[in-house]
């Protein structure tokens, strides 16, 4: 140690020999820190921030319900196949004393169709079903779409109430130090320290509440999305867009369409059950013990049909299931009619909520940071008591806050109107 020309104190000269261990020490913290640096950089640059287009087209290709339907919608398409369901063919055969005291044989092989009008009709019905399931799997899309929107924007909304809350936070600290220093130098009493800290700790709270919901809207948001990758929702605007709305196009209106079409193919299928069915045969037989040559064989063949003498239960089925496309129908006005009330509803509070974000933007939110810088400078300046400037503080982060409740009505009436069910 002799050749360090360090300048150490005399309380210091005791620990001189253990230098080395604290630079190893302290170069093993400095490496430790840096690799926690950069844990922490590779975690930041892993949440990928995302727009609302591209977090749509990530559901609508990762989200597991969509695969679900489309699996289904493939099963449905396989079915069509099995529309010519032709019955089990019959092969038979005999072997006893069928014409003499001599043992013959007798072999044969029948088989039954229905009429091609039977299985076009059953091909209908499937084809239909498959209609269906594409449908539906535009409905599951159509919700998915719905999903990421509203999570989108909620989250911007609390990451808003989050910039909000920081605000105030570092505003009740400042007032806080003010306060406490008031107070060592006497020049207010314990109350106004004790009012500066009850702020401050309650906005904290309410930070803290914040976070974890925010925390939990990411979560939601990853879930929909199904992906490996973290996406944060980031947008330019706070306001969700408007867009075009036909309401003939809304998915769950053309299921009910579309069930329509089902029942009808199934009534049209029951009617065909009444048609006949025909019936081919082939014999092959021996007859032996009436002079003729034992190896001798004779054919035959034969042509039947099947006709439905006894019609009446399936005359009832047909019955049933005409009523049931009268409720097919009933049900698809009714959804008509629900989605224009609905409509009417919604355009009317999206309306009110856009009255609302005009007043806020053309009024409130100017005289909110009118009411912070104003009051902040006059109890600098002793102007306003403590009391005041608390009071005028929370009035301009209610106002603040009010606004970001506004935009998120309005965002929720946009959404709910875009996607109309």
């Amino acid at each position: 140690m002799s050749n360090y020309n360090f300048k150490i104190s005399t309380d210091y000269k005791k620990n001189i020999g253990n230098l080395p261990f604290a630079f190893c020490n302290l170069l093993f913290k400095t490496f430790a820190f840096c690799l926690l640096l950069f844990a922490f950089s590779q975690y930041t640059n892993a949440q990928t921030k995302i727009t609302l287009e591209t977090a749509i087209e990530t559901a609508l290709k990762n989200n597991n319900l969509i695969k679900n339907e489309k699996l289904k919608v493939d099963y449905a398409k396989a079915l069509i196949s099995s529309s010519t369901d032709i019955p089990k063919t019959t092969i038979f055969g005999e072997f006893g004393q069928i014409n003499s005291n001599q043992n013959d044989t007798k072999f044969g092989i029948a088989q039954s169709f229905a009429l091609p009008a039977v299985y076009k009709r059953q091909k209908q019905v499937l084809t239909e079903n498959y209609n269906a399931k594409i449908l539906q799997t535009n409905l599951t899309e159509f919700e998915v779409k719905k999903t990421v929107t509203h999570l989108f924007y909620n989250y911007l909304s609390l990451r808003e109430k989050e910039k909000l809350l920081q605000k105030a936070d570092t505003l009740f600290s400042k007032f806080y130090e003010k306060a406490n220093l008031r107070l060592q130098k006497g020049e207010s009493n314990i109350l106004e320290k004790s009012t500066a800290e009850t702020q401050k700790t309650n906005i904290a709270i309410q930070l803290k509440q914040l976070q974890s919901e925010i925390e939990m809207i990411k979560l939601e948001f990853q879930l929909v999305l199904n992906a490996t990758e973290t996406y944060l929702p980031n947008a330019s605007n706070l306001k969700a867009k408007i867009e075009a709305n036909k309401l003939e196009e809304n998915p769950i209106l053309k299921l009910f369409e579309q069930q329509k079409k089902i029942v009808s193919a199934e009534t049209a299928i029951l009617k065909s059950k009444l048609l006949p069915e025909i019936n081919f045969g082939y014999n092959n037989n021996s007859f032996r013990g009436i002079g003729l040559d034992d190896a001798q064989r004779f054919h035959s063949a034969q042509i039947g049909i099947g006709i439905p003498l006894f019609g009446g239960s399936q005359k009832a089925k047909i019955n049933a299931s005409k009523v049931a496309e009268n409720i097919a129908e009933s049900e698809y006005q009714t959804q008509i009619l629900n989605l224009k009330s609905e409509y009417n509803k919604l355009l009317t509070q999206y309306k009110s909520n856009l009255e609302i974000i005009n007043y806020f933007e053309t009024n409130s939110n100017n005289n909110s940071k009118i009411i912070t810088d104003v009051a902040n400078k006059q109890f600098i300046n002793g102007d306003i008591n403590y009391l005041d400037f608390v009071m005028l503080v929370n009035q301009s982060i209610s106002i603040q806050n009010s606004y970001i409740e506004a935009v998120k009505s309005l965002n929720e009436s946009v959404i709910a109107l875009n996607y109309l069910r």
